[in-house]
This record gives C-alpha cells, sequence and structure tokens, in this order.
C-alpha cells in the first residue's frame, strides 16, 4: 500500500513540471506587454525599459524560467505586476469563495445525482429511467451562465426567495452563507448532476445483473438495502472518478458562476489577471489549479486502493 502511494505520488512530480514549464512559455510567447499594461498607454519607450528590467522581463527565457522556479521552490510566487501584492496573500484572500463554492456544489451533485441514478438504473426502460435521461441531456446542453439567469429569474426575481447576487462567507453565519450559495451553488452542480447520474446509472446497470444482488433479494432484504447497500457499493469506483475529477474541474471553471453571481472568488480574479496580464498571478492560480487536478487524482487513486483489495499487493 505505501509503495503504491509513493509511486503515484512520485508520477505526479513530473506531471507538475511539464504544467510549470507549458505556462510559462505560454506567457511568455502569446502577444502582449505587462511592462505596457503596468505604465498605461502614456508611458514613454524609456519608461517601458525601466519596468522591463526591474522586472526581469530583459533576461532570456532560460534566466527566467531558472529564477521563477528557484524562488517558488522557496514558497515565494511572485509579487502582482499591477497590485504590488504577494500573490499567496491575493489568492488567500480570494479562493474561500470559490472553495466553498465548489464544496456546495459537489454536496448537491452528491446528494441529487446518486438517487437519480439509482432511481433509472432500477426502473431501467420505464418512464423514470427517461425522465433522468432526458434531464441528463439538458444538464449538458444548456450552459451555466443560461441556468444562473433562469434560477435568478424564477428565486430571486419572481419569487423573492434568495437574493441575486453577492456572497456572505461562512463566519458571518451558516444561514446567511447558505442563502447566498445555494443557487450558485445549484448552478454549478447542473452539468455534472447530468454527469454524475449517467455515470450512476450505468455503473448500477451493470452492477445489478450480478449474481449476489439475485442473492440478496432472494434472501429477502428490502430492496432499498440491496440497492444501496449491495449494488451501489460495488459500482463506486467509476462513479468515485468522476465525482473526483467534477470537484477539481469545479473549482478551476467556476469563472461563469462567479461573474453571474458577483462572487469575489478565484474566477473573477482569473479574469482581471489575464486582462492585465499579470504573469506572477496567472502563472500561481494555474499551477494552483493543476496542483488540484493531481491531488484529486492521487486520491482517487487511493480510494481505488481501498476497494479494490488487489491493488495492495501491487
Amino acid at each position: 500500500m505505501l509503495s503504491y502511494f509513493l509511486r503515484r505520488l512520485l508520477m505526479a512530480i513530473p506531471v507538475m513540471f511539464f504544467v510549470a514549464v507549458f505556462v510559462f512559455l505560454l506567457l511568455r510567447l502569446t502577444p502582449g506587454d505587462p511592462a505596457q499594461a503596468i505604465a498605461g498607454d502614456q508611458a514613454t519607450p524609456a519608461q517601458l525599459q525601466q519596468i522591463r528590467e526591474s522586472l526581469g522581463l530583459n533576461e532570456p527565457l532560460s534566466v527566467q524560467f531558472v529564477t521563477w522556479i528557484g524562488r517558488m521552490a522557496h514558497g515565494d510566487f511572485g509579487v502582482s505586476l499591477i497590485s504590488q501584492q504577494p500573490v499567496l496573500k491575493m489568492i488567500g484572500q480570494r479562493i474561500g469563495p470559490t472553495v466553498a463554492l465548489a464544496l456546495v456544489a459537489m454536496g448537491l451533485t452528491v446528494l441529487i445525482s446518486l438517487p437519480m441514478g439509482v432511481l433509472a438504473a432500477w426502473r431501467h426502460g420505464g418512464l423514470t429511467d427517461r425522465a433522468v435521461m432526458a434531464f441528463s441531456v439538458i444538464g449538458f446542453s444548456v450552459p451555466v451562465f443560461v441556468i444562473g439567469y433562469v434560477l435568478i429569474g424564477v428565486f430571486a426575481v419572481n419569487l423573492k426567495w434568495f437574493p441575486v447576487q453577492g456572497y456572505k462567507p461562512l463566519a458571518d453565519g451558516i444561514g446567511p452563507f447558505a442563502h447566498r450559495i445555494f443557487l450558485p451553488g445549484l448552478a454549478l452542480a447542473s452539468i455534472y448532476i447530468a454527469l454524475v447520474s449517467r455515470m450512476t446509472r450505468a455503473s448500477m446497470l451493470e452492477v445489478l445483473r450480478e449474481d449476489y444482488v439475485r442473492t440478496a433479494r432472494a434472501k429477502g432484504l428490502p430492496e432499498i438495502v440491496v440497492l444501496f447497500r449491495h449494488a451501489l457499493r460495488n459500482a463506486a469506483i467509476p462513479i468515485l472518478t468522476v465525482v473526483g475529477t467534477g470537484f477539481a474541474m469545479m473549482i478551476s471553471g467556476v469563472v461563469v458562476t462567479e461573474t453571474v453571481f458577483n462572487i469575489p472568488g478565484l474566477g473573477r480574479l482569473v479574469v482581471d489577471a489575464v486582462l492585465a496580464r499579470d504573469y506572477p498571478l496567472i502563472q500561481a492560480i494555474i499551477l494552483l489549479t493543476a496542483g488540484t487536478y493531481v491531488l484529486i487524482n492521487l486520491l482517487i487513486d487511493l480510494s481505488y486502493a481501498l476497494t479494490d483489495p488487489r491493488i495492495r499487493f501491487q
């Protein structure tokens, strides 16, 4: 088990290195000048040259990359070119709403999609199954911002059950937090509810044909026990994979949701950083997102080892 974990951990190191190289070259080779964004349109060539020298942008790319990697190895991700604040401080101020939104969206996804998928598999070919599949098609087809505006129009503007926009941290109380995070969480969860419900249905259909399910029913166990304790547990591995990768995708894909609901998270910060060509901030956010993917995939691998005993001895 320990060797399995160490192998997966070592595999993450070259992945993060190649991500760092790709991000560094992508930002440096795309058109645009961060010195121009800092100084403004009225800056003189001498002022632009001075800013480039102070930022080290005149150095060869290899020197810039080695300097950047060396600083990151010591926990220094640099200073924002626009705000002149430490990058990690800016990310720390914005990551709370993004993580909260992703957790709420994933919680809603699991609570809604698992029963939907199990019910669709149980009633395979029936009206319930067709309804779940139709909902899944809609969830895949409609963009998140459209769902967000529909939820705002129905539940915030017409029914006035929720506020239109804004965010309250959990420190202000669970009531205000839940009141403002529910609609954006539901909007963000819509596509993942469709995805996880379809995966749950497909996995359950395979498991429900197994002999041990028929044996459990023959013993007279209640159908809900057969479905959730026996069938769903054995169908969990592909579902865990989709849920895990979905959570990473939520963190990296909240830009639209945070914009629609005016949530001050990482999504809004990414947009501002890209428009300003703030190299250190963009690089740090992308590396954080890539690290989240790697970590979640590592946790998924560990869940395989815990679920399938054959992996422990490899």
